[in-house]
C-alpha cells in the first residue's frame, strides 16, 4: 500500500499544553520536545508513541518559545522573558544562559546552521516591529537588522546558502543570500499571503519550506522559488510550530494552540533539522 503524505492527525492528547505551545524539536532517538507543557515555564517530552511527561521547569521565570539541537545534542531555548538563548544539557538537565542581549525585545523563534551559529527572530508586538539576531558559536551576539516587521518564524535552507524569516502580522516571507561566514545579503521578498499570519517554519531536504498558518489552520509547503505546492489541514485552526523527526525523519510534528496538542503528518522527503547533524 503506497503510504499517504500530507494527511495530519492528532498525535498527543489534547490540552496536556497550554495555549502557549510552541518551540516543537526532536532529538535523534525520536523523542519530541516542546514548551508550556502543563504550565508556563516548562519543556515536556514526548515519546515516539506519544506519551508526554514533563521533562524540565525553566527557573528565574524563564519562558521558552522555539528551540533548536545543536550539534553535542543540546537542546538551545529562545527565552522570550529573559532575553536569553538558554543552553539544556540532556543528561544533566542543567540549564545556562548561553547568550543573552538586553536590547532583544523578545527571542522567539531559531535557526540554526551545520557549524553552531544561530540566528533569532525578536518581535516587538506591541509596535508590530521586529529584529534579526545572529548568535555566534561562543555566545555573542550580533544584530543583523533592525526596524523589521513582526520577525517570527526563522529558517536555513538545507544547503545553507539562505535564510528565511517571515513577519507575521506584514505577512511577508523575507529570503537572504547567507554567506559561508553567515552574513546576510541581497534581502528580498519571497512570499506575500493576503490573509492569515504565519508562525514557525522549517526546511524538507528538498528545499521546500513549510509555514504554519495561524489561524488558517493548515501549513503551506512552499518550493524554493516561492511558489505554494500545497496546503496541508489541520484539525486545529491556530498552528503555531513545526518540526521534523520519526525513524526517517519524513515525521513532521505540528503544535497547536488552540488544542494544547501536536498533530502530526508524513512528508515526502525528510526535514532539514531532522538531518543536519546526523
Amino acid at each position: 500500500m503506497t503510504e499517504k503524505c500530507y494527511v495530519s492527525r492528532p498525535f498527543t492528547e489534547p490540552q496536556r499544553f497550554t495555549s502557549a505551545i510552541e518551540g516543537p524539536a526532536c532529538d535523534k532517538v525520536g523523542n519530541l520536545y516542546a514548551v508550556n507543557y502543563d504550565r508556563r515555564h516548562t519543556v515536556g517530552k514526548i515519546t515516539p508513541d506519544g506519551t508526554g511527561s514533563l521533562f524540565l521547569e525553566l527557573g528565574g521565570g524563564s519562558t521558552g518559545c522555539g528551540m533548536r539541537f545543536n550539534r553535542d545534542g543540546d537542546l538551545l531555548i529562545a527565552d522570550h522573558t529573559g532575553h536569553n538563548i538558554l543552553k539544556v544539557d540532556m543528561r544533566t538537565k542543567e540549564t545556562a544562559v548561553y547568550a543573552h542581549e538586553p536590547l532583544m525585545n523578545q527571542p522567539n523563534d531559531l535557526a540554526i546552521a551545520a557549524d553552531g551559529f544561530l540566528f533569532a527572530s525578536d518581535p516587538d508586538w506591541k509596535t508590530s516591529t521586529g529584529q534579526l539576531w545572529k548568535i555566534h558559536t561562543d555566545g555573542t551576539v550580533s544584530l543583523l537588522e533592525a526596524d523589521m516587521g513582526t520577525t517570527n518564524g526563522i529558517e536555513i535552507s538545507p544547503d545553507e546558502k539562505t535564510l528565511y524569516v517571515n513577519e507575521t502580522v506584514q505577512r511577508k516571507i523575507w529570503a537572504y543570500d547567507l554567506s559561508a561566514s553567515k552574513e546576510i545579503v541581497n534581502k528580498r521578498l519571497f512570499i506575500a499571503f493576503p490573509d492569515f499570519g504565519m508562525d514557525g517554519m522549517r526546511c524538507d531536504m528538498a528545499g521546500n519550506l513549510y509555514v504554519t498558518r495561524i489561524g488558517k489552520g493548515c501549513i503551506a509547503q512552499i518550493n524554493p522559488r516561492g511558489e505554494v505546492v500545497r496546503e496541508i489541514p489541520l484539525h486545529g485552526k491556530n498552528c503555531t510550530n513545526l518540526t521534523f523527526g520519526g525513524a526517517d525523519g519524513r515525521t513532521c510534528y505540528v503544535t497547536m494552540a488552540d488544542g494544547g496538542n501536536i498533530e502530526m503528518f508524513r512528508s515526502e522527503f525528510p526535514g532539514r533539522c531532522w538531518a543536519l547533524f546526523r
